[in-house]
């Protein structure tokens, strides 16, 4: 299952759509690459643990195309399949993600076409992220195309979940055993209160560094 373009003129639309989606991953991770540097020089804290980006496979794309009854034409992959170019955006805390988001989405040549918070809406599996449907504009010689690009933001226990669970649902279809679909579940609920834990346990310790900075400043003003 693969896309084969056989005329010359579906080629060069073929291999000008993989240059215009790899132009958005360029474009938007030096985006996030400076909205995390500028956040680190404001705040003294890096938001984004590290970031993840990929190009749908052929494969992946006639695969989605097809379980939604559609040819798979290259017009069809443009219109109709709004992942081929996809970042992972990882951090460590709940709060980081909307922080994050937010910075995205004040962009000004980015355009949200969707989100979708499965973290304050989970799937039934468990399965928990924030999803960004945007559009970046590509300059190339003789016009501009607004290129998709789908941003997941996660934190680390997210995303360690969701490898695991992907795995699982390729390897077995979709219809894993009931036992390891109730484990995945219990999982996803233990990753959740470890991340409400770990983000308390860090806000204690920013309560604590402002407290020790309070102190530190009074002690100077009250130096002879």
């Amino acid at each position: 299952m693969e896309f084969r373009p056989t005329k010359d003129t579906e080629v060069d639309k073929w291999k000008e759509v993989i240059l215009v989606y790899n132009s958005a991953l360029k474009e938007v991770g030096t985006k996030l690459e400076i909205l995390n540097d500028e956040f680190q020089h404001v705040h003294k804290y890096n938001p984004i643990e590290h970031i993840k980006s990929r190009i749908k496979s052929p494969e992946s794309i006639v695969k989605k195309l097809r379980k939604h009854g559609l040819e798979s034409t290259i017009e069809n992959m443009v219109e109709y399949v709004n992942d081929i170019a996809g970042f992972r955006v990882i951090c460590s805390f709940t709060s980081d993600i909307y922080r994050i988001a937010d910075m995205i989405a004040s962009q000004n040549d980015l355009k949200v076409l969707s989100v979708k918070d499965y973290i304050k809406s989970p799937k039934a599996s468990g399965y928990k992220s924030y999803h960004m449907l945007v559009t970046v504009p590509i300059f190339l010689s003789n016009r501009v195309v607004d290129a998709k690009v789908e941003i997941q933001i996660r934190t680390v226990a997210m995303d360690f979940w969701a490898s695991l669970e992907h795995k699982i649902y390729y390897k077995y279809e979709g219809n894993a055993p009931k036992h390891i679909q109730e484990s995945l579940i219990e999982c996803a609920r233990m990753v959740s209160e470890l991340d409400e834990e770990m983000l308390h346990l860090n806000d204690e310790i920013q309560r604590l560094e402002m407290e020790e900075e309070k102190e530190r400043e009074l002690k100077a003003n009250n130096t002879p």
